[in-house]
């Protein structure tokens, strides 16, 4: 988020330091390189303003926020996935606001941008700002919350061109001076919420709004694969209706946002003693979604009468959404646990993008070689490649083949020509 919202500001004339964790991502960023490889078209901006020495980048936050005028915050909150439930992570959040606060003086004006559970801004950043600072917010110095809306990918074109910009604040003066800062960059203009705690819960309610569809296409699809139904079919036609917006199921839900905003929602209910059935079991769902695909690719299997252990397995993707390189709580981490409790041993995961590995399994690049080689391949990515490849691999296999579309890529009219491939979508 950081680095598109610099390089967004530096287009607007804006002098920035960008404060980095690592001296790697540092050395990188000052270097004029970029470090986001799903982000290429920030790379001729971050080289253009670092050879005008308009862009720097520093691990020293204290110092960073001495020098500016306007502070943006966006680092990375969590829920942390344990056997004792999902508590929410801020730590890193109240670390970057005590660092901050030692940068403030009157006059300055504070901007959270990560996501939060909803009374953050109020409950824990302002207070804590004061506190450290020895200033008052909206007196001494502005405090607003606007959340980020942007998707890996197109990060750049969403700050400054598909969505408007939501702000928050815990008074007129700092809404006034966030509205008029984001009005530079936001050509879609900017919405004013009543409240930081309004705009935060907006953000959140963004997450559980894509999360709940997500759930009921999955469940729907559970129900049409037991009615012999293909669900693409029905789904399409029912699309056509202009009030209804279906998604395509999927093997599950990744990523660092729509998996975890549900919690924030959660997290802050339980406070009012209110339970927030939908979302919960939503999640729950989307979160299971893994072993139900595991569970198909071992019936097919089964079916086939391939030795479960014998059986060489690869999937296809690895990334948590098509054609980007992140792997942050991909589903493919539970659905290869799920294959190894039915007895899997022989995986073999491929993705073009991925530079991280998350599983134990090895990544490769070559997908025929994976193909070809491979009992049953699960599809659980939607990168394009597979859907331009794929079909022209499995006319050419001589073995039989078991595919577990697991994103509903491949068409049934392009893959019923293969006469040895099975195929299967969830």
């Amino acid at each position: 988020v950081g680095l598109p919202l610099a390089c967004a500001w530096l287009r607007a004339g804006a002098k920035v330091i960008g404060v980095a964790k690592t001296n790697k991502k540092v050395s990188i960023i000052n270097k004029g390189e970029n470090p986001l490889i799903d982000e290429p078209s920030l790379t001729p901006i971050i080289r253009k303003y670092v050879m005008e020495k308009k862009f720097k980048a520093t691990t020293n936050g204290e110092e960073a926020a001495k020098q500016a005028h306007v502070i943006l915050i966006a680092v990375p909150t969590h829920v942390k996935w344990n056997k004792t439930g999902k508590p929410i992570d801020l730590s890193i959040l109240v670390n970057v606001l005590r660092i901050v606060a030692k940068g403030l003086s009157k006059g300055k004006l504070a901007i959270i941008e990560s996501t939060v559970p909803p009374g953050t801004t109020l409950n824990l950043a302002k207070p804590l700002l004061e506190k450290t600072s020895g200033l008052k917010a909206e007196k001494d110095f502005g405090l607003a919350y606007s959340p980020e809306r942007i998707m890996a990918s197109h990060a750049l074109q969403d700050i400054e061109e598909n969505y408007p910009k939501i702000v928050g604040a815990v008074g007129p003066r700092s809404l006034k001076a966030a509205k008029a800062l984001y009005e530079v960059i936001a050509k879609k203009g900017v919405i004013t919420l009543s409240s930081t705690t309004a705009a935060e819960f907006e953000k959140v309610a963004e997450g559980i709004y894509r999360d709940v569809n997500i759930a009921l296409a999955n469940e729907l699809a559970k129900l049409a694969k037991l009615l012999n139904v293909d669900f693409e079919e029905v789904r399409r036609a029912a699309n056509s209706q202009p009030y209804c917006h279906l998604h395509k199921p999927g093997i599950g839900v990744g990523g660092s946002c729509i998996p975890v905003y549900p919690y924030f929602a959660l997290h802050v209910a339980l406070k009012y003693n209110l339970d927030l059935t939908l979302t919960r079991i939503a999640r729950m769902i989307n979160e299971t979604m893994p072993e139900y695909v595991a569970n198909i690719a071992i019936k097919a299997l089964e079916k086939a009468k391939i030795d479960i252990e014998k059986a060489k397995i690869g999937i296809l993707g690895l990334a948590f959404r098509g054609n980007i390189s992140d792997t942050r709580l991909t589903p493919v981490t539970d659905l290869v646990q799920h294959l190894e409790s039915y007895g899997v041993r022989n995986i073999v995961i491929h993705d073009p993008y991925a530079q991280d590995n998350p599983t134990k399994y090895p990544l490769v690049r070559d997908v025929e070689k994976v193909v070809l080689s491979s009992d049953l391949i699960i599809i659980a990515t939607d990168h394009n490649m597979y859907a331009k490849e794929l079909p022209k691999l499995l006319s050419n296999t001589s073995r039989k083949l078991i595919i577990v579309d697991g994103r509903n890529v491949l068409q049934i009219r392009k893959v019923s020509r293969a006469k040895n491939v099975t195929y299967i979508r969830i």
